[in-house]
């Protein structure tokens, strides 16, 4: 368990520490010179049960305090007898309160100098101060660190604490803020920090993050034991190996589980006004300490335009640089001249919209972003993108593992398309509404051209929702196919009912034209020639073609030059040929392999581009992944 100390400078924080340990965690010179601790210190019981965080209590140096504050189990509040409540006890307190943190206790210090009366009074001021707080009815622990007394009875206390706190979870990724860094002879460069989520283990790669860095852990104590992992809620020093030094390093920085890199300048977050301040305005400046980073923040109200004392609003901080931040992370904020803490709050999410951050879907999203279970906010989510949920967007906000992931998708029985970094979901209902937009949209196409003979793939994507990816609109139309809802001839998609044919004075005109094309059919004669070689004038010659080509007998492969079907499914064939033998196909390896000019492969190979069989890579065609789908037949 990490205990974290609290409380004002010179009410014994440190001594009473070294005497619970043994260990003085003053152990910079200027600390021992000024009898003041500067700067985070850490003890810890020879037993391994306990970890201490020793904070400093001078009003100059809470930011110190802050980066020693986060990651802490239980709170140990420090006020010393012969002064009470002093203004640094206060403003660690209300720190802690808006950390969250509802577990800890009150060393009541120095006791061997005050009689019975003030020890009484001091003891009354302590539970007037914790009642408004989450440390209210905190146990007070009277002590003397110069003659033991009660020092037996508050270690106890501590140790029982530690056996009754419930073990975190190390599902998730794992975080660590880093609030040391030091070179150490023989090993290399150390941090140290307090992991925030999930477990690492020797010879894992992790990211320093937001540089980006990756690094190797060579060894690792975790609570000053060597070992070969740690987990969240440890105390842990890593041996990193990397790229980069000692001097590169500063607190603020994490170390990451390598899918967890993700620095953000704009997050979304719930905030409280500390009762005792002014209101706060929209578009505030201050300080936000978050983790061991403290960096300058804009404060945009969501909500209205001030925050009144002792209130909450949902609002976007707007950050001078990009730092490390997930859904849940507590945070301080204080004036930007950092002389008092404003109040604070927890990060919701770290992909906030752009635009119509304002809007009542956001705001209701947010709200349920601060529910435990993700099943509600998932919900929203999904209802808020209809072309498809980035899935792997919504895991990094909540910091859930692949396996944590994976069963949330089925819990809500999502539908899934694609993998890692591009996998979208669907909720149930959306899918099915998917699927009947397609038919829809099918089925209007129908009405506005009935001699079609049906709706070409790309055409009938974009009408269904222009934003839907091409492997979603691909999944539907897969699924519609085999469920007999669609239908597919040649590269065009239909309903099943509908049919297209030609009128019998046109089937009787292509009857004498159609010869025409089967003579030539790598390279047909053009609108022109069929009308010079047939009589019949070139305006009814185009119009007609027009129209075969609705029924799929032919196909505009250029301007004015139509193939017919069986021509183009060889065509077809002859390409995915030369893709399965060369890889990629250029206009000189189709001209050579079907005879005749390379304008006339170079219009076939662009025509086979715009309809999606295949994709031009610089002056290559490659043939598209789901090809067997696009596949022509006469």
């Amino acid at each position: 368990m990490i205990v974290g100390t609290a409380g004002h400078i010179d009410h014994g924080k440190t001594t009473l520490v070294k005497a619970l340990t043994g260990v003085d965690c003053d152990r910079l010179k200027e600390e021992k010179a000024r009898g003041i601790t500067l700067d985070l210190g850490y003890a810890y019981h020879a037993d391994g049960q306990l970890g201490f965080v020793d904070v400093p209590g001078h009003e100059r140096l809470v930011h110190n305090m802050l980066a020693g504050a986060t990651g802490i189990d239980y709170v140990l509040l420090v006020i010393a007898a012969d002064d009470g409540p002093m203004p640094q006890t206060r403003e660690h307190l209300a720190i802690v309160d808006l950390l969250g943190l509802t577990h800890g206790a009150v060393a009541l210090t120095k006791v061997d100098c005050v009689d019975a009366a003030q020890l009484a009074a001091v003891q009354r001021d302590i539970a007037a101060l914790l009642a408004p707080t989450g440390l209210a009815g905190a146990p007070v622990f009277p002590v003397s660190a110069k003659t033991g007394q009660g020092l037996a009875e508050l270690s106890a206390a501590l140790h029982a604490a530690a056996h009754t706190t419930r073990p975190r979870s190390t599902q998730g990724g794992f975080r660590l803020a880093i609030d040391r860094a030091f070179h150490l002879a023989g090993a290399g460069l150390i941090v140290t920090g307090t992991a925030f989520s999930g477990a690492v283990r020797v010879g894992d790669t992790v990211c320093i993050s937001p540089p980006g860095w990756r690094a190797r852990v060579r060894s690792l104590h975790a609570q000053d034991r060597a070992s070969e992992t740690g987990q969240v809620g440890q105390r842990i020093a890593l041996n990193l190996v990397g790229d980069f030094g000692k001097d590169d390093m500063a607190r603020g920085m994490w170390v990451l589980a390598p899918q967890l890199h993700s620095p953000v300048q704009r997050l979304h977050a719930r905030i409280r006004l500390l009762p005792g301040e002014v209101a706060l305005a929209h578009w505030t400046q201050a300080h936000l300490h978050l983790g061991t980073e403290d960096v300058v923040a804009r404060i945009a109200l969501l909500e209205g335009d001030a925050l009144a004392p002792g209130e909450t609003m949902l609002a976007e901080l707007l950050l001078d640089r990009p730092i490390g931040a997930l859904h849940g992370d507590r945070f301080i904020l204080r004036d930007i001249s950092a002389q008092r803490s404003l109040g604070g709050g927890c990060v919701l999410d770290i992909f906030p919209p752009t635009r119509h951050k304002r809007a009542a879907e956001h705001l209701a999203y947010l709200r349920a972003l601060e529910a435990d279970d993700p099943r509600p906010a998932l919900a929203l989510a999904l209802a808020r993108h209809p072309a498809g949920l980035a899935l792997a967007r919504f895991a990094l906000n909540r910091n859930l593992d692949a396996a944590q992931a994976q069963a949330l998708w089925q819990i809500c029985a999502l539908v899934q398309v694609g993998e890692g970094e591009q996998a979208v979901g669907f909720a149930p209902a959306q899918w099915q509404a998917l699927m009947e937009r397609v038919l829809h949209s099918a089925a209007a196409e129908h009405a506005r051209a009935p001699d079609m003979v049906g709706v070409e793939r790309d055409r009938l994507r974009r009408l269904t929702m222009a934003a839907l990816a091409r492997p979603v609109f691909d999944r539907l139309v897969a699924e519609l196919l085999a469920d007999g809802r669609l239908q597919a001839q040649g590269s065009w998609l239909h309903l099943p009912a509908h049919r297209a044919e030609l009128s019998a004075s046109d089937a009787d005109l292509w009857r004498t034209l159609q010869p025409l094309l089967d003579a030539a059919p790598h390279n047909p004669p053009r609108v022109r020639d069929i009308a010079n070689a047939s009589g019949v004038s070139e305006g009814r010659v185009r119009e007609l073609l027009k129209r075969v080509a609705r029924v799929g007998a032919v196909y505009p492969v250029a301007h004015d030059h139509y193939f017919c079907a069986p021509a183009v499914a060889a065509l077809a064939a002859t390409v995915a040929d030369l893709a399965a033998r060369l890889g990629a196909v250029r206009a000189a390896d189709l001209r050579d392999a079907i005879g005749g000019g390379r304008k006339v492969a170079i219009h076939i190979l662009e025509f086979f581009d715009r309809t999606g069989y295949t994709r031009r890579v610089r002056d290559a065609h490659c043939l598209r992944q789901n090809v067997g789908e696009r596949s022509w037949t006469p």
